[in-house]
């Protein structure tokens, strides 16, 4: 029997140049709106690495509160609030 994958890492960038703070939620962290920060990255980005399994992966940003799509995500699908969550696929 094979050992379960490994988290691995995958980065999440943004641009939001006149942000104060960028969190990012999801089903990974229960959809906490405060508990999954980016930081600074210089010239307008924020990042952050999440240690994800394998798997699908819809999320958001949230920006000074409000909550906004990735415009860097390849896919994304409708959520109960008539918008759009971002889909992530971590390795396989």
């Amino acid at each position: 029997m094979a050992a379960p994958a490994a988290p691995k890492g995958v980065s999440l960038c943004l641009v939001q140049p006149d942000a104060g703070e960028v969190f990012v939620a999801g089903c990974f962290n229960d959809w906490q709106p405060a508990q999954t920060p980016l930081k600074p990255a210089g010239q307008g980005k924020w990042v952050v690495e999440l240690p994800l399994a394998p798997g699908r992966y819809e999320y958001l940003f949230v920006v000074d509160g409000t909550w906004i799509p990735d415009p860097n995500a390849t896919e994304s699908v409708p959520n109960p609030f008539g918008g759009k969550n971002s889909v992530l696929v971590a390795g396989k």
